[in-house]
């Protein structure tokens, strides 16, 4: 019975019948309660095992940048960069758009161990993926 339902589940895996969604959360806003909503709800996809993938831009990048001042949220009493490494230590792919570092004097090695600068073109084809979910904040 155990290799009826191995060979089951390898076949349903191998057809991509199962398979995780993607979630796209594009977090522009300077207010530090839509960064958060943005980031409880990745993190809640990521525990539903979701592919998961956060962009930065605007003043949301700020929250990525080493030694940032951020207030901290309720109830949890965290910020928003310590929801932000809770996701990528969770399995998140998190960038900064394109335009964040050139725009703001900041370089990559200002950015918090896990965020990257973003490539728009891998960016675009990501977003074109059939069945992305996406959410912007």
């Amino acid at each position: 019975m155990k290799s009826l339902i191995a060979l089951g589940t390898a076949a349903l895996l191998a057809t991509g019948t199962a398979h995780a969604q993607d979630l796209f959360v594009n977090i522009h806003s300077g207010n530090a309660m839509a960064q958060g909503a943005g980031l409880v709800l990745a993190g809640q996809a990521l525990e539903q095992k979701a592919n998961v993938r956060v962009l930065l831009c605007d003043a949301a990048g700020d929250i990525a940048v080493k030694g940032a001042e951020l207030p901290k949220l309720k109830p949890r009493d965290v910020t928003t960069q310590q929801m932000l490494q809770g996701v990528i230590k969770a399995g998140a792919k998190v960038e900064v758009c394109a335009l964040y570092l050139p725009n703001t004097g900041k370089q990559p090695a200002d950015l918090i161990e896990g965020v990257t600068p973003a490539k728009p073109a891998d960016v675009a084809a990501h977003l074109l993926k059939p069945g992305l979910n996406t959410l912007a904040f």
